[in-house]
């Protein structure tokens, strides 16, 4: 998997998954962008941290800088794309991992919780691949990564702002796999389960503070970036990784039922059960448009 002499950023990579990542594409040659604001896992505060992996990047003989902003900021997410091009002269890989947890069943969240999760994950996402994308789209290369989650894509009790954001990341992948393929720009998704800090107050997701590197540890995740980031990426793909498991999610649809233009409600209500008989379900894009 080739990402030597590569210019990366990953967002959100003073800890964790994002940390793990960092360290792994370093470890093959590319050089990073280490961003991060540092705060909570409920988006408050910011620190030092992704000075921490700068360091160890460097101290490994990598090549690395930091940048602290924030990905829901605009002129943030501009920056971050600034520093790639000032401190490396282009960007080539732009991991999107940014991001924080604001947990409450949707009947007691606040519109605040809602707009920040959102604003984070998938805006955030959004704003810093916007800035990313003409520069991939002009050389003819690029590989973007979302991470999204099956919070979103099969669901969670807690999480529907969180789940909201990660699908709405997989529908933007979905449709910039398409407007980067014809110039070699290609887009995934990563669809990730491992023990960080945001994942800690989840039953059976600790970190094991005796054994970190052993258990559900973030290392076991990284080699799927290393692939979505390579020349060899596939486009257009949602890969699962946990435990040391790995999978892929995709969406699928049955054949239906052609009720004509003709339709009523009683049509619909007399084929109901073989509309949602999903016993056929194969692998398409539409039913009803050609690809």
């Amino acid at each position: 998997m080739s990402v030597e002499g590569k210019v990366a950023i990953i967002t959100g990579a003073g800890g964790g998954l994002g940390r793990e990542h960092a360290l792994l594409l370093a470890k093959h040659g590319a050089k990073i962008v280490v961003n991060d604001l540092g705060g909570s896992v409920d988006g408050m505060g910011t620190s030092d941290a992704v000075d921490l992996v700068v360091e160890e990047i460097r101290a490994a003989g990598g090549d690395a800088v930091a940048n602290k902003a924030s990905v829901s900021d605009r002129e943030g997410a501009k920056s971050i794309v600034e520093t790639a091009v000032t401190e490396f002269g282009t960007v080539d890989i732009l991991v999107n991992n940014a991001g924080i947890l604001r947990d409450k069943s949707f009947k007691k969240m606040t519109l605040d919780e809602w707009d920040m999760v959102i604003n984070v994950h998938l805006n955030g996402s959004a704003y810093v691949t916007w800035h990313a994308w003409p520069i991939m789209y002009e050389k003819n290369y690029g590989r973007v990564i979302f991470t999204s989650s099956v919070s979103g894509i099969l669901g969670s009790f807690g999480q529907s702002n969180y789940g909201a954001a990660k699908m709405g990341m997989v529908g933007l992948m979905n449709n910039l796999s398409r407007e980067g393929a014809s110039h070699n720009v290609h887009t995934n998704c990563l669809s990730p389960g491992a023990a960080t800090r945001m994942t800690a107050s989840v039953p059976g997701s600790e970190i094991d503070a005796d054994n970190p590197d052993k258990g559900n540890r973030p290392g076991l995740v990284s080699p799927v970036i290393l692939y979505l980031a390579s020349e060899e990426a596939p486009n257009g793909r949602i890969i699962q990784a946990a435990r040391g498991r790995y999978a892929s999610d995709a969406i699928y649809a049955n054949t239906g039922v052609n009720l004509g233009e003709d339709a009523t409600e009683q049509d619909f209500l007399d084929n109901v059960d073989e509309i949602l008989d999903l016993s056929d379900a194969s692998l398409k894009k539409s039913f009803w448009r050609k690809e």
